[in-house]
């Protein structure tokens, strides 16, 4: 047993889980949070957001082109 958690194999797939999350899964919830909340959102609720953006940024440049944040058109303004 200790030979799985002192193997060099341990760490690997615990370097490839944090990277995943932090580049792949936390982006995409933030991503999925913003589009919801984008046109409603209160003044601490939007300093939060631009602080989880700041934190994952890495993230969000690789799903960037798949993001849009614009007004859907149906509401007459």
């Amino acid at each position: 047993m200790e030979s799985i958690f002192n193997s060099s194999f341990a760490t690997l797939v615990a370097y490839i889980a944090i990277i995943s999350l932090y580049l792949i899964v936390s982006p995409l919830i933030l991503f999925y949070w913003m589009n919801n909340r984008w046109n409603v959102m209160g003044k601490l609720e939007r300093l939060g957001v631009y602080g989880l953006v700041f934190l994952f940024f890495p993230g969000l440049i690789l799903f960037s082109p798949f993001l849009n944040l614009r007004l859907r058109g149906d509401r007459k303004g």
